[in-house]
């Protein structure tokens, strides 16, 4: 392209995009500056790092990392393994086939927090599980399953909540793939899960890029989840920013903040250039 067809361009994109980039770039500049001591709302702004040699000198800073990556980590990945093989069943329409995807999408219409509400009131005390398993005979008495030290049950609600999602990305770039293709693999000799190592995982790697890349993102930054059902002994760096902003500490929720911002965009390039490394082998290309 020309330098005249470059500018053309760039200009009829402007409106839209370049407003987006303007908004953004000014929440992550003043996210930035406030963890440095500038824009302050109750006081003087001064540049310092004093902020940041504090918070980085916390150990419940560094748990709140940790933890906030476990569960984004673990839910992209849970995620997109149960969709998988659910995109791949839904590949070809079969009768009720409609129905089923239409029943497997319904948690996207579910919000978060009804979501969370209605995941507790199965698993209370008193709740359907405890008293089905106890009706199976397998407890003699109700097990404590709510607010887990472990974050599983996040873990179960964040996988839920995603895998609809990553199953919209996983089925399109399925059904892309040609029937020749898998028919000659198989006259080959490929079983099912060579079919799916060799052919199906390489062709829709970028659906499956994309669906980690958006599930942790929005995973390692969940609010709603962890303050109704996560683990009373732990915070996520959501819960602890808003931790900061409730009492007035502006700058450390800022660089609680920034913190969530870099662990959002590098974990969730790190997890997709792991996935590609796996899929095509030990090859990034």
């Amino acid at each position: 392209m020309t330098l005249r067809k470059w500018v053309t361009v760039i200009a009829l994109l402007t409106p839209g995009l370049g407003l987006i980039i303007a908004m953004i770039g000014t929440v992550v500049y003043m996210a930035i500056a406030q963890s440095f001591g500038l824009y302050s709302l109750l006081g003087d702004s001064e540049f310092s790092t004093e902020f940041w040699d504090k918070m980085l000198g916390r150990r419940a800073y560094y748990k709140s990392v940790k933890y906030s990556l476990y569960i984004g980590t673990f839910s992209a990945i849970l995620s997109v393994a149960l969709a998988y093989p659910l995109a791949i069943w839904l590949r070809k329409p079969f009768k009720g086939s409609l129905a089923v995807g239409a029943i497997l999408k319904a948690p996207l219409l579910v919000p978060g927090l009804v979501a969370a509400f209605l995941f507790i009131n199965v698993i209370s005390y008193n709740g359907i599980l405890n008293q089905f398993m106890q009706w199976l005979g397998l407890w003699d008495e109700p097990h404590r399953l709510q607010n887990d030290r472990n974050g599983f049950g996040i873990l179960v609600l964040q996988t839920w909540k995603q895998m609809p999602f990553a199953l919209l990305l996983l089925t399109s770039a399925v059904q892309g793939i040609s029937d020749d293709i898998l028919d000659a693999a198989r006259d080959l000799g490929a079983g099912t899960f060579a079919r799916f190592r060799k052919i199906i995982a390489p062709m829709t790697i970028s659906a499956m890029q994309a669906a980690l890349v958006i599930i942790f993102i929005g995973a390692v930054a969940d609010f709603s989840f962890q303050v109704i059902a996560g683990p009373t002994n732990r915070q996520s760096l959501a819960q602890f920013m808003v931790f900061f902003k409730d009492s007035g500490r502006w700058h450390d929720a800022a660089v609680v903040g920034v913190t969530l911002m870099g662990a959002a965009l590098f974990g969730s390039a790190l997890l997709a250039v792991a996935a590609r490394f796996v899929l095509k082998g030990g090859r990034l290309k």
